[in-house]
Formats: C-alpha cells, structure tokens, sequence
C-alpha cells in the first residue's frame, strides 16, 4: 500500500464520518435528544465537505441556516485541491 492509497482511505473515513454525524444529529433533533454542536459540525465539514454535503442534503439538515453556507465554500475549496493535486501531481494508488 501506498501512502496514497492510505490517505485516499482516510479522506473517505472523514468524509463518511462528517455525514453519520449531521445525519445523527438530524435524528436527535428530531428526537429532542442532546445535540451535536453546530461548531463541532462545522469543523468536520472543513475536513470532510463531501460526506457534510451529502448529509444535509439527504436529511435536510442545517440547509437553511445562514452560517452553514460555508459547508459548500469548504466543498469547493476541496474540490479546486483535489483538482490540481491530480493534474499536477496524478494519482496513482500503487495497488
């Protein structure tokens, strides 16, 4: 394994955690059960914009509030760094 194919698993690992937990936090709001904060929310979508994205986008969580617009800023941030590090550099898992 190489570390790129290491870092690609541990980026899908953030991705996929950033959305169980805005889909987990839809489902106790709806419960009325204590609450993930929404700057613990923010922070894992600076880390993991794909996987916050899709979760509110699935569950319609945290949409129309003004201060997670940033979600989709993050979102293109990551994707402008994901473009130029595969045309720069290539993406070669090593398998």
């Amino acid at each position: 394994m190489t570390i790129t194919f290491i870092a690609l698993i541990v980026y899908l690992a953030v991705n996929i955690m950033a959305f169980v937990m805005y889909v987990s936090d839809k489902f106790k709001a709806k419960k009325k059960e204590w609450r993930t904060k929404e700057s613990t929310l923010l922070a894992w979508s600076a880390i993991g914009p794909f996987g916050a994205v899709a979760g509110m986008q699935l569950v319609r969580h945290k949409t129309r509030k003004l201060k997670f617009k940033i979600v989709y800023v993050f979102l293109l941030i990551h994707v402008l760094i994901l473009g130029y590090i595969f045309t720069h550099w290539g993406f070669d898992l090593g398998l």
